[in-house]
């Protein structure tokens, strides 16, 4: 098989990656809304999910 490279370019450089865009105060805002109320129910939670076990227990003990 016969390759002809004589027309051959090579691909264009991909774009420099600049990261991630800054936050705008309203996202940062939004962010800080969802890491509190994770935090929250991060202490809530396990509570919640003893105390229907418990219940559970005493109902068909």
């Amino acid at each position: 098989m016969f390759l002809d490279l004589k027309n051959y370019t090579p691909p264009p450089e991909p774009p420099a990656n600049r990261g991630p865009e800054p936050l705008t105060p309203k996202q940062k805002k939004a962010f800080a809304w969802i890491v509190g109320v994770n935090l929250v129910l991060l202490v809530i939670a396990p509570i919640g999910g003893a105390t229907v076990i418990s219940g559970l227990i005493a109902l068909f003990d």
